[in-house]
């Protein structure tokens, strides 16, 4: 049994939702503005958030931002708004994962298992033996320091978000190995992710803007029909 807070602003929405969990074995409470929501947030312990984004008082992704100066709670975003990059403005912000509105209610019980099941094993590599010194990864002028999160081209620090640094870091670790999409969805946001792969799409937008634009390299290189790669030569 999970304690589990639903901030949504929605009654007959999270009213069901409060029902279908209850009878999965939740303990739940609901929070129907955002201001609610991060005070039940940060003033409880909850094992996992669903979050909707439009939210009175304050909007969700301000919400989440302001829960994760504090916290690390799954979040699992509620959105009526199915544009990639507000999915992808989310998951930057620290959400776990999301769903768009109207959603079956089995998905979203899928969504939350995942979210539950990946605190549990975060929680037990807490607990395990130390990882070995931190390793830095370098291929064509970019080094990427995995223990310090850094990215640099040369001298010059690249400024990337969380997932964003995960792409470009599973690519730099199978250098000359082409990474599908759903592969690199996999790394960047969670090992059960269930999600769009267009997301992936977006972040190597970004990577691109970031590195081969601002500095003349082709780092990152589009394998048609497949996914991406970053090679040696």
């Amino acid at each position: 049994m999970a304690r589990i807070l639903i901030v949504e602003d929605e009654a007959k929405i999270a009213r069901f939702v409060e029902l279908e969990l209850t009878h999965e074995g939740h303990e739940i409470d609901k929070a129907a503005d955002g201001r609610a929501g991060v005070d039940a947030a940060l003033s409880e312990d909850y094992d996992l958030i669903l979050l909707d984004v439009l939210l009175p008082q304050l909007n969700g992704l301000e919400v989440l931002r302001r829960i994760r100066r504090e916290s690390t709670v799954p979040v699992i975003m509620l959105t009526a708004r199915d544009a990639v990059m507000d999915k992808v403005a989310g998951l930057d912000a620290g959400a776990d994962d999301y769903i768009t509105k109207p959603f079956a209610i089995e998905e979203l019980l899928a969504r939350i298992r995942v979210a539950l099941k990946r605190r549990e094993t975060a929680s037990s590599s807490a607990t395990a033996a130390p990882e070995p010194a931190h390793h830095v990864l370098s291929i064509r002028g970019v080094t990427l320091d995995v223990e310090r999160h850094e990215v640099k081209v040369g001298d010059d620090p690249i400024e990337l978000t969380n997932r964003e640094f995960e792409v470009l870091k599973a690519l730099m670790e199978n250098r000359n190995v082409v990474m599908t999409r759903d592969r690199l969805a996999h790394v960047a946001c969670g090992y059960d992710f269930v999600g769009e792969t267009n997301i992936i799409d977006v972040y190597i937008r970004h990577l691109r803007s970031k590195i081969d634009d601002r500095h003349g390299i082709k780092l990152i290189t589009t394998v048609r029909g497949v996914g991406y790669v970053i090679r040696e030569d």
